[in-house]
């Protein structure tokens, strides 16, 4: 059941907001398999183990692979067959968001990244929470993780051990580090190495039981890139789905519950819905950050005394494009998850939400930025979007 309270609000057009309760969303996911590690007497539904089963769990995140691109593209392959459910991502529907819930069990209201671009003057204004580093300058010193980021990662302090297999060119970032404390992290390179060290920790695990996270990008660059239905991006999803098969046959018999989800869907925007801020425009003088969140959802920290000239600019200006929300609304609604809020939660909605309509982004540029395009993109409310699928075997 969708918890979102939603009626003083204008959200856009055909939009599926998030679910945060225990079976509809990955919020509820991650909360049962983040109750399941740190309790032994637990059940973790979603890979039906009862309780105070040991069990050893895989998890799969397969970044940008939405539940409607599963059933449609993918239809006829292994993942689809295995496909049990749909569930819902967070809001914004994003990889900073979405993976950070996948990792800690907290909502995006708990972890406050809201966005790949958070606002967070007390770190050098609008930063990037993956990359750890300042929008458009430098990288952030390391000893700075423990301040901008609040919740702690599912694994620490798990009574059951586990493994974190990540790409090696971000295994050991200041931001996996930090959200990987606790699991033993294994890097690799390639979807071969992938599969092998996933076969490999799962047997590693032994009879106690325990999780493997295994996180897999590359679905996501190829839909940015390409578009979320070309041909580079099919063929990837095509290898993705032959290793998942593989696993399958290599774990036969091991008891192993293989769980696999991602962190958000596409939608393509084409060159023509692109909005672009212009430097030193009349948009750019009203705020008093540049724009954080994503193409697909902004966060605008407009100036004092100038949000009535701003609201009459999206009004007319992005009528039929983009919807305009009070912030406080948006935090209001719920929309972000329940939980104890991030003590500084509402400056990094800033003053105003644009919620794109379906296939229109925003972008703007700071100094330092070179422009690059984006066919596939995500952070929106669409289905497509929002939409992620449950796939569950027992092997």
């Amino acid at each position: 059941m969708n918890t979102i309270a939603s009626p003083r609000q204008q959200w856009p057009t055909d939009c599926v907001l998030p679910d945060y309760s225990a079976e509809g969303g990955i919020y509820g996911l991650a909360a049962s398999i983040r109750h399941w590690l740190h309790d032994p007497a637990a059940a973790c539904a979603p890979a039906q183990l009862a309780e105070g089963e040991p069990g050893r769990i895989l998890l799969l995140v397969i970044d940008g692979l939405g539940a409607n691109f599963l059933a449609q593209e993918g239809a006829g392959s292994t993942l689809a067959a295995h496909c049990r459910r749909q569930l819902t991502s967070v809001f914004p529907s994003t990889t900073a968001s979405a993976v950070t819930t996948l990792l800690t069990g907290a909502t995006p209201a708990e972890h406050g990244l809201n966005g790949w671009f958070i606002h967070a003057p007390r770190f050098g204004g609008v930063i990037a929470p993956l990359p750890f580093e300042v929008r458009g300058g430098e990288a952030l010193a390391p000893r700075l993780a423990s301040r901008l980021f609040r919740a702690s990662s599912m694994f620490h302090r798990a009574r059951r051990p586990v493994v974190m297999i990540s790409p090696a060119e971000i295994a050991f970032s200041t931001y996996s580090s930090f959200h990987g404390s606790g699991a033993q992290i294994r890097p690799y390179k390639g979807l071969p190495q992938f599969e092998d060290e996933i076969v490999s920790a799962l047997a590693g695990l032994g009879d106690q039981g325990g999780l493997v996270h295994a996180y897999y990008p590359k679905f996501d660059g190829f839909s940015h890139a390409h578009g979320c239905r070309a041909e580079k991006t099919l063929a990837c999803f095509a290898r993705i789905d032959e290793m998942y098969a593989r696993l399958c046959e290599r774990l036969a018999g091991s008891e192993v519950r293989i769980l696999l989800t991602a962190d958000h869907g596409f939608i393509d925007s084409p060159p023509e819905q692109v909005i672009e801020l212009e430097p030193g425009g009349e948009v750019e003088a009203m705020l008093a950050a540049p724009l954080f969140g994503e193409r697909r959802l902004s966060f605008c920290a407009v100036r004092a005394g100038a949000e009535v000239e701003f609201e009459h600019w999206a009004q007319h200006t992005l009528a039929g494009k983009a919807v305009c929300m009070p912030a406080g609304d948006c935090l209001a609604s719920g929309v972000l998850g329940p939980g104890r809020r991030h003590p500084q939660l509402a400056e990094r909605l800033g003053s105003h939400v644009l919620l794109m309509e379906p296939g229109w982004t925003l972008v703007d540029l700071v100094e330092g930025e070179r422009p690059f395009a984006l066919i596939g993109v995500h952070g929106g409310l669409t289905a497509d979007e929002m939409l992620v699928p449950l796939v569950a075997y027992q092997a």
